[in-house]
């Protein structure tokens, strides 16, 4: 039953991706509001060289190009994403200040100390082996470089029905606001490790994604998301899975929120996190 149970959880986690690679469209709650926090406590500045890994179709990496002025480069596992992720880099005209290519997150294709920070948003959810992933963000950290990740998290003991749809559709596992994410930071040699966790609700998280894609980007993705539904038998059999909601789906964000976690690699002469 668990061989099977893990099976449909990375068919679904597939589909989900291939979907929002399909329609364009890359999420994580809190927003850009939450981008630009993560990128404050992880000092992004004019000239730094910023990782964003599991950059999905490239919405924040281009962001964080065009309004920190950054250097940022974009790694996926998914082909599909990094094709949409140097299409709006080229589209913004940042085809020299964004590049994007496909990597493991686990396995990152960089060497040592590369970067000035390496961010992630929605990702390590995912990520089966996450102390095998977050001790390649510190790898490819510089001395000093940091480390920040915005995840998903339970605020507070959920109903089981809620974990296993969110599993189910997603196929990621959340883990609990204290004690989750911090102590995998410090596992693998982060310094300075902080934490801040956030509430937020359907309408607030709606209009934080309504304001990071335009409204010809949100209108293309309903659009594609049609067409997709039609073609895809996929698609099709995801989108019904998903409708099979539990009764506490209403009450999701009493239990479901988002965490915003940073470290510091150790080095010489290190700025404080979250200092300026």
């Amino acid at each position: 039953m668990a061989d099977e149970r893990n099976v449909m959880e990375a068919a679904s986690k597939n589909t989900y991706f291939d979907l929002q690679a399909n329609c364009g469209v890359t999420k994580h709650l809190g927003g850009q509001g939450a981008t630009d926090e993560l990128a404050r406590l992880c000092h992004v500045r004019a000239g730094s060289r910023v990782l964003v890994v599991g950059c999905g179709v490239g919405m924040s990496a281009c962001y964080l190009a065009a309004r920190h002025h950054a250097r940022v480069v974009g790694v996926d596992i998914s082909p599909d994403m990094v094709k949409r992720s140097g299409i709006r880099a080229r589209k913004k005209g940042l085809g020299e200040t964004a590049t994007f290519l496909v990597g493991d997150a686990a396995a990152l294709p960089f060497g040592d100390d590369a970067f000035d920070a390496v961010l992630c948003e929605s990702v390590n959810s995912f990520i089966p082996d996450r102390l095998r992933a977050l001790s390649e963000y510190r790898r490819v950290a510089k001395p000093s470089g940091i480390v920040g990740m915005n995840e998903c998290v339970w605020l507070e003991s959920p109903p089981a029905a809620l974990v296993a749809y969110l599993e189910r559709i997603t196929g990621a596992q959340f883990l609990r606001a204290a004690g989750g994410w911090a102590p995998l930071l410090d596992a693998c040699g982060l310094e300075a490790v902080s934490a801040q966790v956030f509430h937020t609700g359907i309408l607030r998280q709606w209009v934080a994604e309504v304001r990071q894609a335009d409204a010809h980007e949100f209108a293309r993705a309903w659009g594609s998301f049609a067409r997709g539904y039609l073609s895809n038998p996929e698609f099709r059999r995801f989108a019904r899975m998903s409708l099979k909601v539990p009764r506490s789906i209403g009450r999701l964000f009493r239990y479901f929120g988002y965490g915003i976690y940073t470290g510091r690699k150790p080095g010489p002469q290190a700025e404080a996190v979250g200092g300026r």
